[in-house]
């Protein structure tokens, strides 16, 4: 075999072949990727597949299902797509119609319409409305679901767009309401206004009728930073601007200005998380800090006076205290108290903190389950529109979802929450168990993961195996209607694993998986599924695993280092090429994660992570590498050229790229079930199950 086909390696990063896969709508580059995907489609795409799809996509277009809602001012809020409106109705509600069964819907604008009187291949990305009045928004339209967005004035009482209204052309970033003429443009549209990452490096004052490109700039950075934006404060009655800069990822500079611009800076660690109310400011540190000599260890929430700290006072009071295996998992405004959500072990607990002048008072929420996943928010989209009502999420990875309203307004008197919609059923669960395991990792680490499947251990089940593992983000056991119906329902087992990497233990643990730790979160992953093996449960033949985005990254390593443990890797919108994923769109914005590949003491450790430069001619499972056109997050290049590779290398590799989709499935239902069920098609068959599907 030619030294070529092995190229990029270790010994030459830099010698790639395949960089014509990085023009990502190159006439060559998409016959390669057409080619492809028809052929993985001609593979996969049975009637089986068909059957899968439909039947998925029938799930996810449930009119059943449960509306999620957002509160601003006498109405709920609700963006809605189903088989009929695939691309979705955005409508309202009062809170009393939406208990009922069948709520009263006020439509307002009808995307699918839209859609099809422009010509355009619009997927909703949000709205912001107006905030004293209400009678305008701005609407956020994606093309194909990329990051990158059209803004445009919409007024709600004629259910049209605005003439000569604010209008923003497709860029990443976003706006905020200063009032019904006013906005701050966070964009990087504009020459010179986008940061290497991609994303503003700007925040501007935008009039009615003036050229967006031509407004008042008020606050900027070096295009080095990660990005910048700026957030209107209305709790304590007047209008206070944060300005907020992320210089890398997990940092964030903050100051306190008017639309002037930015005046007093927060000294605030960079790496601590901080929100206000009124005059109170809660502080949650990611590492140690030692304000006038009292230290405080990370993870610890602290509170205090925002007057009397902007004074000069560090008299902070400590709201939460981290343990071993128990964490502040995140906490929120509302009617000026503090909502904690913890991870106990990872099990949900919450409590209320009420400030005070003397002692904070905090009060445990027991009318909340305290197993299975728990999420809780305001109702009230704005922080200064709280009433002490929040919406409540419960599941477990057998129980579909119920949505809840609870009153917190009294904090020593929480009643039991209402229930207000509950989920049907999207598989058949009986006979399923639910049961946690811990794995060891190579350094000793024990490592937890869940385990879904029937009764009864026979070494041979068919697991379908995920985690993510980075950015501090918890992954917990979840109600999943494509794992659910497509695997557990025909007899397979699932496993959720919380490798390093994440924010299940806190800061440690995602510390301990970011960077040089990358790998270790990789290693734990790999000692799940030997975990798996010696329990019992199945043969490394018998394990599909499937990971997306970073956990791509994930998937495309255990190819390369752990090809021994794994029947069938299932590799979606993936980070792959390590060595230049800070070139490739918002890839800069990562290397407080991954690390800098441009500096040697860097590449060191990144490039055992780099599964395109790893990969050789050793024997490897099967692998679907599958990712998106218009991901403007993750290049799809990542996908393409790991595929060209192993083919060139003469591995077993398949590949699939739809045409829209973002950074996820598909732009709507059907486009999301044919992704999935196109990857668990392939799982099932290369671990041979395709005959029990």
């Amino acid at each position: 075999m030619s030294d070529r086909v092995s190229r990029p390696s270790l010994a030459a990063p830099d010698d790639d072949p395949h960089l014509w896969l990085e023009d990502i709508e190159g006439k060559d580059a998409l016959a390669w990727v057409n080619e492809r995907s028809q052929a993985t489609l001609g593979r996969f795409g049975t009637a089986g597949f068909e059957r899968d799809r439909d039947a998925l996509a029938a799930i996810l277009d449930r009119p059943d299902r449960i509306p999620g809602i957002g509160r601003r001012g006498e109405f709920v809020y609700n963006f809605w797509t189903d088989a009929t409106n695939p691309r979705g109705l955005w409508r309202r509600t009062t809170l009393a119609s939406y208990r009922q069964a069948e709520p009263a819907w006020d439509v307002l604008l009808d995307l699918d319409a839209l859609a099809a009187a422009e010509g355009e291949d619009w997927v909703w990305a949000g709205a912001s409305l107006e905030p004293h009045e209400r009678l305008r928004a701005i609407l956020s339209l994606s093309r194909g679901g990329a990051d990158a967005a059209v803004h445009r004035e919409f007024d709600l009482a004629t259910r049209s767009f605005v003439p000569d209204g604010f209008t923003l052309p497709e860029a990443k970033g976003g706006i905020a309401w200063l009032d019904a003429d006013t906005l701050l443009l966070s964009s990087a549209l504009g020459e010179g206004m986008a940061t290497t990452s991609g994303y503003a490096r700007t925040v501007r004052l935008w009039r009615r009728g003036e050229d967006p490109l031509k407004t008042a700039i008020v606050f900027e950075v070096d295009p080095t930073s990660m990005s910048v934006w700026a957030g209107i404060d209305r709790t304590d009655g007047s209008e206070r601007i944060w300005f907020l800069e992320k210089p890398v990822f997990f940092e964030t500079r903050g100051w306190l200005g008017d639309r002037n611009g930015p005046g007093e800076a927060i000294d605030l660690p960079a790496d601590s998380q901080w929100d206000v109310f009124g005059d109170w400011l809660g502080v949650k540190l990611r590492t140690a800090w030692a304000p006038a000599g009292t230290r405080f260890a990370g993870d610890t929430l602290l509170g205090i006076s925002l007057s009397a700290f902007r004074a000069g006072s560090r008299d902070f009071q400590v709201l939460f205290e981290p343990a071993e295996r128990r964490t502040l998992d995140g906490f929120f405004w509302n009617q000026g108290q503090l909502v904690l959500s913890i991870l106990d072990n990872l099990q949900p607990r919450f409590e209320l903190v009420t400030p005070s002048p003397e002692t904070w008072r905090r009060h445990a929420i027991d009318v909340l389950p305290s197993t299975g996943v728990v999420h809780v928010w305001s109702l009230d989209a704005e922080e200064a529109d709280t009433n002490g009502e929040v919406m409540v999420s419960l599941q477990d990875p057998i129980t579909p979802p119920q949505m809840l309203l609870l009153d917190v307004s009294r904090p020593e008197a929480v009643q039991s929450p209402l229930l207000l919609k509950r989920s049907p059923d999207a598989f058949d669960s009986k006979g399923l168990k639910v049961i946690k395991h811990e794995a060891v990792s190579v350094d000793g680490e024990k490592i937890p993961y869940t385990l879904v499947g029937p009764a009864g251990e026979t070494g041979e089940a068919p697991v379908h195996l995920t985690a993510y593992g980075g950015f501090g983000v918890s992954v917990l056991p979840s109600y999943s209607a494509s794992i659910g119906k497509l695997w557990l329902e025909r007899g397979g087992t699932s496993v959720t694993a919380n490798i390093r990497g994440g924010g299940e233990f806190g800061a440690r643990w995602h510390e301990a998986g970011r960077r040089e730790g990358k790998h270790l979160a990789h290693e734990d992953f790999a000692a799940v599924a030997a975990d798996l093996v010696s329990r019992d449960i199945t043969r490394p033949a018998r394990i599909a695993a499937e990971g997306g985005s970073n956990g791509g990254l994930l998937i495309a390593n255990m190819l390369t280092r752990h090809p021994e443990k794994f029947g069938a890797l299932f590799c979606t919108i993936p980070l792959i090429d390590m060595r230049r994923y800070t070139r490739l769109l918002a890839g800069a914005s990562w290397i407080d994660e991954y690390g800098d590949p441009d500096k040697p003491e860097d590449w060191a450790f990144l490039q055992k992570i780099s599964a395109y430069h790893v990969a050789d001619a050793g024997s490897y499972p099967p692998i679907l590498l599958a990712t998106t056109r218009r991901d403007d997050r993750v290049h799809p290049a990542h996908a393409r050229k790991m595929a060209a590779k192993l083919e060139a290398l003469g591995h077993r590799v398949h590949f699939y790229e739809p045409e829209a989709g973002g950074h996820g499935y598909g732009k709507d239902s059907r486009e999301r079930a044919s992704f999935i069920a196109l990857g668990y098609a392939f799982l099932r068959q290369a671990i041979g199950w395709e005959s029990q599907a």
